[in-house]
C-alpha cells in the first residue's frame, strides 16, 4: 500500500497520481495531514520494538507495516475543534503534532518522494538552494538576505547596478493559480530606498533585477523534466512576477530545456536529496538562464492541465519503481 500525504482541500493532482498507481497494481490510500487530530483514531505501541502504529481513517485501518512507499505532496497544519476551550489549544497542537511526527517516523524505512526531513531542509533554506545551484553550474543573481535598510541600500548601489527586486523567503499562496494571500516579487527603485523603515519587522530577500525574456516553471520528477514557459512581456503588472499579470491574457507554453541546463538541474536536485521539485527559472533577454528557487512541494497541476504533460503519472511510476 502506498500512502499519499496531502490535505483536505487538495484536488486534481492527487487524483492523477492515485489513478496511475492503481493502474500499476498498487493500492494507495490518501491521508489529509490537516485531519491528523481528533478526526482520526490511532494507537502506537506494543510489548516489543519496533512499535506498531495503526491509524483508523474513515473506517479504514492503516497499519504502518503495510505501507510500502510514501508520496509526500503537502503537509498542512491541523485545526483544533471549535468547542475546545482556548486554554487547552496549545497542548492540543503540541500533542497531535508530536503524534503525527511519530507516525511519519514509523515509515522511515520505506521509499519517500520526497524524504520529509530533506524536503523541509531544502524548502526552508533558499540560501542553500542558491549555493547548490551555483555549485552545479547554474547562474544565480547577486542576492542579499537582510533586515538592515542601510545594508540594502549599499547592496542596491554596489551589486544591483540600480536594478533590484524584493521578495519573501516563504510563500503565502499554495494554489495552482498563485491566487490568495501573497506578496509578489516587487521591483525596488532608488526612490523606494527611503521607505525601508519597516524592514526590521519583516526581513526579506533582495536580488539584482534580471531583465527577462520569459519565466519558466519546471516540474522535476527523478530525472524527468516538464517545463512550461510563460511570457509576461506585454504586461505592466507582471514585469517581476507572472502571478500578478492580470492585465493581459497569459497561457503556459510547452518548453524544451537545453541539455546543459537539464544536466545542471539534475545534479542540483540529487545534491539536494530531492526526487521531486517545482523549479523556477528566468531566461535573461540576452539568452542566459538564471535559477530562482525550487519548491519541493510546488504546484505543477497547471502544467499538466494546460500542456498535457504526464507529470502525475511520472510521479506514480517513479515512486512505484522504488518499492
Amino acid at each position: 500500500m502506498i500512502l499519499c500525504l496531502s490535505h483536505s482541500r487538495d484536488f486534481y493532482n492527487i487524483d492523477i497520481v492515485q489513478k496511475r498507481l492503481g493502474e500499476l497494481g498498487h493500492e494507495s490510500i490518501r491521508l489529509d495531514t490537516d485531519r491528523f487530530s481528533d478526526q482520526v483514531s490511532f494507537a502506537f505501541g506494543g510489548n516489543a520494538y519496533p512499535f506498531n502504529f495503526t491509524l483508523l481513517l474513515d473506517g479504514r485501518s492503516i497499519d504502518t507495516r503495510e505501507v510500502t512507499a510514501v508520496w509526500y505532496r503537502k503537509l498542512w497544519g491541523i485545526q483544533a475543534p471549535a468547542e475546545l476551550d482556548p486554554q487547552y489549544r496549545a497542548i492540543f497542537y503540541q500533542e497531535y503534532d508530536t503524534m503525527r511526527d511519530l507516525f511519519f517516523d514509523a515509515l522511515r524505512d520505506v521509499p519517500w518522494m520526497n524524504p520529509m526531513q530533506q524536503d523541509h531542509r531544502i524548502g526552508g533554506n533558499k540560501a542553500l538552494q542558491l549555493e547548490l545551484a551555483q555549485k552545479n553550474g547554474l547562474l544565480i543573481a547577486p542576492t542579499l538576505f537582510s533586515n538592515d535598510p542601510q545594508q540594502v541600500q549599499d547592496f542596491f548601489h554596489s551589486q544591483c547596478e540600480g536594478a533590484m527586486i524584493a521578495k519573501l523567503h516563504g510563500t503565502l499562496s499554495r494554489s495552482m493559480s498563485g491566487g490568495g494571500a501573497m506578496f509578489p516579487t516587487t521591483r525596488i527603485r532608488e526612490q523606494d530606498l527611503d521607505q525601508l523603515d519597516a524592514l526590521p519587522y519583516c526581513p526579506m530577500i533582495f536580488q539584482q533585477f534580471i531583465p527577462k525574456a520569459y519565466e519558466l516553471r519546471i516540474a522535476y520528477a527523478d530525472g524527468v523534466f516538464f517545463a512550461g514557459k510563460i511570457d509576461t512581456g506585454d504586461s505592466e503588472k507582471g514585469k517581476t512576477d507572472w502571478r500578478i499579470a492580470t492585465d493581459v491574457p497569459l497561457a503556459w507554453q510547452a518548453y524544451q530545456l537545453p541539455g546543459g541546463i537539464q544536466r545542471s538541474l539534475d545534479l542540483m536536485m540529487r545534491d539536494m536529496g530531492l526526487l521531486f521539485g517545482a523549479i523556477d527559472m528566468i531566461r535573461h533577454q540576452d539568452g542566459r538562464y538564471f535559477f530562482l528557487e525550487v519548491n519541493p512541494q510546488g504546484e505543477w497541476g497547471m502544467l499538466q492541465r494546460d500542456l498535457g504533460y504526464p507529470i502525475g503519472e511520472t510521479i506514480a511510476e517513479k515512486l512505484a519503481g522504488k518499492i
